[in-house]
């Protein structure tokens, strides 16, 4: 029981806790939008390269996937962008929150997918099927661990060295930490 702790977040008024929320997720944007962009990027200049010529209409089809799963994923990631200008100024930034944590959710499951199969195709073309299939599901799992299972998995975990620290710096904070105070 950490009351100190309680009592500092209990002053956060909701709308402190939105902008707080929003700068969360402004800075989560920032990494996802360049790695989506560098990847679509990658893509557009793909069939332009010497090799591809020689890919086979399967591996035609997965770039395809990949290319259009990369621009769902670019659409859905910089559409927050977008739904700001339109909210701008009219208080609605729950809404706007609320909103992008949709996009960049489902903005993250089209990346996975452009990113397993990019690596699918480029192992299945420079190795063999079998060993892109493998690499491609490893990739698969990978990505979702980190991305899914390690997150969901820790969500209601408390992290004591973080606790430990929290009270430390609330310790050292001069506010009055007794409500009577």
């Amino acid at each position: 029981m950490r009351p100190t702790q309680r009592r500092r977040i209990g002053n956060e008024t909701e709308k402190h806790r939105w902008d707080r929320n929003f700068g969360d997720l402004l800075q989560e944007l920032r990494v996802a939008q360049a790695g989506v962009q560098i990847l679509f990027a990658f893509l557009l200049t793909l069939p332009f390269s010497a090799g591809f010529p020689d890919a086979s209409p399967f591996q035609r089809n997965v770039y395809v996937v990949a290319l259009l799963s990369a621009a769902a994923a670019a659409a859905m990631l910089i559409s927050p962008v977008a739904f700001h200008r339109a909210l701008f100024r009219q208080g609605r930034k729950p809404e706007l929150v609320r909103y992008a944590h949709r996009m960049v959710s489902g903005g993250l499951a089209f990346l996975l997918v452009s990113m397993v199969s990019s690596i699918f195709l480029i192992v299945d073309y420079l190795l063999s099927r079998p060993v892109a299939i493998v690499l491609g599901i490893m990739a698969a799992l990978w990505f979702l661990v980190f991305w899914a299972g390690i997150p969901l998995y820790r969500h209601n975990w408390i992290d004591e060295d973080a606790e430990q620290e929290d009270e430390e710096l609330i310790g050292d904070d001069p506010t009055p930490t007794d409500p009577g105070a």
